[in-house]
């Protein structure tokens, strides 16, 4: 690659840093955040919920919309938004400007996730797509192994609003980064919407999308609530909470390395059975729980496999598009993390009715039971698979005879 596309390849890993910080750093100040505001710990936790369902419906339709933009004016006004919206939420001293801020925050964040891909395909060679889409993404785990504990940090020792002027601060950085690396020529495509968005309509996409969903759903049941689970079941010292978020990330780098493997070559057919192994772990928690360092080691375990099914996923729906609707691969680019924040809304709901309806251990258990969801749905889309491979291979006979 030239020297420019490793320097916007290195802006567009900052962003999806400062994006992840941003989205993923409130699970460390729940228990700030409710009790700063007089609200319950799972109203606190609604948040998660509200940012991720926010992002998860705000992102394919807007996506498709304004790809018709030129990229560099949209993508620094989405970036100049980001940071109005947290420093909204910094300023915030009511639960429904705190709620309004993050929806606003969430609806940029995830356009501008799926802009980033939609660069980086267009402006590298193609034999480096793959890679370069790999570093961006890495952007996420940096942001679960630097940003989340820094910012959880901040928010203990100085107050939670002070971590949101943090990624304010991080978002005129990326904003600045921007303006001097992305292109200026990249223009817009004007597709039809009817026929982007009828990507979405297609059965394998529909049963593929749901499969990241339960699995990461499964890891956020507990993760959303891990800040109380260490305070309340494992009693770990408030001054070590950001310790373990840090360990935390370390390891789902890990994670994201496992899952590079697994997507090499049947990377659906394996993940089968990572599923079931994260149901394990999930479920073991409720045993181990009953000490510090037992505990502390499943939730190491869980982050071991929280991103295990990305790689195998992002290129399921790249492919799939490249195939059957080529209009649409923006679009398919962008499916992965939506569905990654449908499984955070659902993991993080869950885990706010069980907190309320059971003990807090129980979010364990619950956790691994949407993981052996997501293990069925991953067996159905691997015989499909079979099936579709069988079918054009006797077609393929049929034609030769």
């Amino acid at each position: 690659m030239t020297r420019a596309q490793t320097v916007l390849t290195l802006n567009l890993f900052l962003m999806t840093f400062v994006l992840g910080t941003s989205e993923f750093v409130i699970v460390g100040l729940l228990s700030e955040v409710s009790a700063s505001l007089k609200i319950a710990i799972s109203t606190a936790g609604a948040l998660v919920s509200a940012f991720a369902i926010s992002f998860a419906i705000a992102t394919p339709i807007l996506t498709a919309i304004l790809s018709r933009f030129s990229k560099y004016p949209l993508m620094l006004t989405l970036i100049a938004i980001f940071i109005a919206g947290n420093i909204m939420t910094a300023l915030s001293d009511s639960y429904a400007l705190l709620l309004f801020s993050r929806i606003v925050t969430a609806i940029v964040t995830g356009v501008l996730i799926a802009l980033a891909m939609a660069v980086a395909s267009e402006t590298v060679p193609t034999e480096k797509r793959g890679s370069v889409i790999s570093i961006i993404f890495t952007g996420f785990t940096l942001a679960s192994v630097i940003g989340v504990p820094l910012g959880t940090f901040i928010g203990q020792w100085l107050g939670w609003h002070m971590t949101f002027w943090f990624t304010a601060l991080m978002g005129i950085v990326s904003l600045t980064a921007s303006s001097l690396t992305i292109p200026r020529g990249l223009k817009g495509a004007k597709n039809s919407l009817k026929k982007q968005l009828g990507l979405l309509t297609h059965s394998r996409i529909i049963l593929a999308f749901f499969i990241p969903a339960f699995s990461i759903g499964a890891t956020y049941t507990v993760y959303t609530y891990l800040t109380p689970l260490l305070k309340e079941v494992l009693f770990v010292p408030e001054r070590y909470i950001s310790l373990v978020f840090l360990l935390y990330g370390i390891v789902s780098i890990f994670s994201t390395l496992i899952g590079g493997k697994l997507a090499n070559r049947n990377g659906i057919g394996k993940l089968r059975y990572v599923f079931l192994i994260q149901a394990a772990i999930l479920a073991s928690l409720y045993v181990t729980s009953s000490s510090i360092i037992t505990g502390l080691i499943s939730i190491s375990f869980i982050a071991l496999v929280v991103y295990t099914m990305s790689s195998t996923m992002q290129l399921f729906f790249i492919d799939f598009a490249d195939k059957h609707v080529p209009s649409a691969k923006d679009l398919a680019s962008s499916l992965t993390p939506v569905s990654v924040n449908v499984g955070i809304a659902l993991g993080s709901a869950l885990g706010g009715f069980v907190t309320t309806q059971k003990e807090l251990i129980d979010v364990s258990w619950i956790g691994g039971s949407v993981a052996i969801a997501a293990s069925i749905l991953a067996c159905i889309s691997f015989r499909l698979d079979r099936k579709t491979k069988l079918r054009n291979v006797i077609s393929e006979q049929q034609q030769i005879s």
